[in-house]
């Protein structure tokens, strides 16, 4: 058992939330500024708009009015932080309901990583095309030099779900969606949902080194009418 659990597990009565990772890179790499709402069920962190080796990490929280404690465990060396809470803000709701999705699919990560890494990131967005024909799949940038796509048809070895009811072409600003790209580093898979708004849910499925797995979700709106002729 590790130093860090044998030293604190009695004291686990005293809080209202107890949480232990057996190694804290995942959460560290994706979070900055954070909401935590803590349930029965579990913890969700939403973010709006990180390294460390392997080191074990408990969180544990009293109760309102308390700060929140933060035990860190490397080689045998334990790190306690004490950090005073805040009165959240509110957290812009994007109301993305999954009774209003129109199309979603389900890509392999490390393919859609591989996507990004040819594209021409210097655009200032990138252009989403989703449909039931041709061409089912497309991203697309615009640069200087010219525009780019990358077509992937519904039977590609990268998809692995494609859920299509209607074409949408949307155009995202690439600044918004590159702190994503964290995410998108530590995950298997990636959903892709668009509703009837057109806004996009990007949603990362991580399996930590112990296979527990955890959702990573993004949002952002589009960022322009899309012309004519691109749609």
């Amino acid at each position: 058992m590790p130093l860090l659990t044998q030293q604190i597990q009695d004291e686990d009565d005293q809080y209202s939330l107890v949480a232990s990772l057996d190694n804290v890179r995942n959460l560290s790499t994706i979070l900055k500024h954070a909401t935590c709402l803590a349930t029965k069920n579990g913890i969700k962190v939403t973010v709006e708009n990180a390294k460390w080796t392997l080191t074990a990490f408990r969180m544990c929280y009293q109760g309102y009015g308390y700060p929140l404690m933060l035990f860190l465990e490397e080689g045998g060396v334990v790190t306690v932080c004490k950090i005073n809470t805040q009165e959240p803000e509110e957290t812009l709701d994007f109301d993305f309901c999954s009774t209003s999705v129109i199309n979603k699919i389900i890509l392999q990560s490390e393919g859609l990583h591989e996507v990004f890494s040819e594209l021409d990131m210097k655009s200032e967005v990138l252009q989403i095309t989703m449909s039931p024909d041709k061409p089912y799949f497309r991203l697309s940038t615009f640069g200087n030099a010219g525009s780019s796509h990358l077509d992937y048809p519904k039977d590609s070895d990268l998809m692995e779900a494609f859920h299509c009811n209607q074409t949408q072409v949307n155009r995202y600003k690439i600044s918004l969606l590159k702190p994503s790209t964290k995410a998108l580093v530590l995950s298997c898979k990636v959903s892709i949902r668009t509703d009837n708004r057109d806004f996009p849910s990007l949603q990362y499925m991580i399996r930590n080194e112990d296979g527990q797995i955890c959702f990573v979700e993004y949002y952002c709106c589009p960022d322009e009418e899309v012309p004519e002729s691109e749609s």
